[in-house]
């Protein structure tokens, strides 16, 4: 006879239970709610560890992200962010869960007993809960997937906050929290340095990247909106903001900071490369015709930045080389490295229409 959850977990398991659920969706910061999830299901149950895994975009990186809350030997629990494998166990079983929607339950080679959860939203996984423990769980299964739900549901709404309404980009809100999220992965990748034939942008692994940030501002777009009326003008960034999803990598993180102006993300080997891509797509724009206003340019400015530089500051670099773009022809796109080695920007530029902080 199986025993129940709650005989497991002891106490009043409902007050228990709404205690946990409360103390891991108070969070706003997509981390810290993964790390309080993953503490709250070890605090609940019998288990030797808990893991929230967030699945990949690809196929040569299954599982982007890995948090794992393990019991102690001396009592307690300890959270960690883990670079995840790329293959073997346990990265199969649980991409298996992800791509059957189905929870698997098995004993791992060294005799744990283990339950993987699929976390699903709009009817695909983005992601899993894995737990191992001494003895079978498939008492809390029920519950476990209760949590999967509840933190699906809860992310789906963290990810409408950060959304833009007219383009479905990300807002200006979730600029910081993003960069901070693709610079540790791209350490993470980096400290890794795992070989095999990952995507690339000109001939490079993921984990050789570079991050440009790049700012994009519509051409004369006032004048769109006094000559075709502000639907026209919608339209076209409503269309712009489509070109952007569709011309760039799934892995590069795209913004709209307000009216007519663009904020990018991208991983590129180097500068070369990410001056390639961008104007590439300020190309492709520029010969793009457009319902009732027909031909629109842009103007880029972009930046490398570090782990170690303020958001704000690259954005002024950024918003320096947008600057020089805008008064020197506009439909072009300029690098703020390569402008300063070349001099162009040696006196100071005004910004530009972006506000910093």
């Amino acid at each position: 006879m199986k025993t129940p959850w709650h005989a497991m977990t002891g106490g009043l398991p409902e007050t228990r239970l709404l205690a946990s659920v409360a103390e891991f969706t108070h969070h706003r910061d997509i981390d810290a709610l993964d790390h309080s999830l993953v503490l709250s299901l070890a605090e609940l149950m019998p288990v030797n560890s808990v893991t929230l895994c967030k699945r990949g975009e690809s196929l040569q990186q299954p599982i982007e992200s890995m948090v794992v809350c393990g019991r102690k030997r001396e009592g307690g629990f300890v959270v960690n962010a883990l670079e995840p494998p790329r293959e073997g166990d346990p990265v199969d079983t649980i991409v298996c869960a992800m791509e059957t929607l189905e929870a698997v339950s098995d004993v791992t080679d060294n005799g744990d007993c283990r339950l993987v959860i699929p976390i699903q939203r709009d009817g695909s996984a983005i992601g899993a809960l894995m737990l191992e423990a001494d003895d079978s769980l498939d008492a809390v299964r029920v519950m476990v997937e209760g949590f999967a739900r509840i933190y699906g549901n809860y992310i789906a709404l963290l990810n409408e906050s950060e959304r833009d309404k007219l383009t479905g980009l990300y807002n200006r809100r979730s600029f910081e929290q993003r960069l901070r999220r693709l610079l540790k992965l791209s350490r993470q990748r980096a400290r890794a340095a795992v070989g095999g034939d990952d995507e690339r942008r000109g001939g490079v692994r993921d984990d050789d990247s570079k991050i440009y940030l790049a700012i994009l501002d519509i051409d004369h777009f006032k004048r769109i909106n006094d000559t075709y009326g502000h639907v026209y003008g919608d339209e076209v960034i409503l269309m712009l903001a489509q070109q952007m999803r569709a011309s760039f990598r799934q892995s590069d993180v795209l913004f709209r900071f307000g009216g007519e102006e663009f904020v990018m993300l991208i991983a590129a080997e180097n500068e070369y490369v990410a001056q390639h891509a961008l104007d590439r797509f300020r190309q492709f724009i520029a010969d793009h015709t457009f319902p009732q206003v027909g031909h629109v340019t842009v103007s880029i400015g972009y930046a490398r930045i570090t782990e170690n530089d303020y958001p704000e500051i690259v954005l002024d670099r950024a918003d320096k080389a947008l600057y020089f773009a805008k008064e020197n022809g506009r439909n072009s796109v300029h690098g703020y490295e390569d402008l300063t080695q070349r001099g162009e920007l040696a006196a100071p530029v005004a910004l530009g229409s972006i506000d910093l902080f």
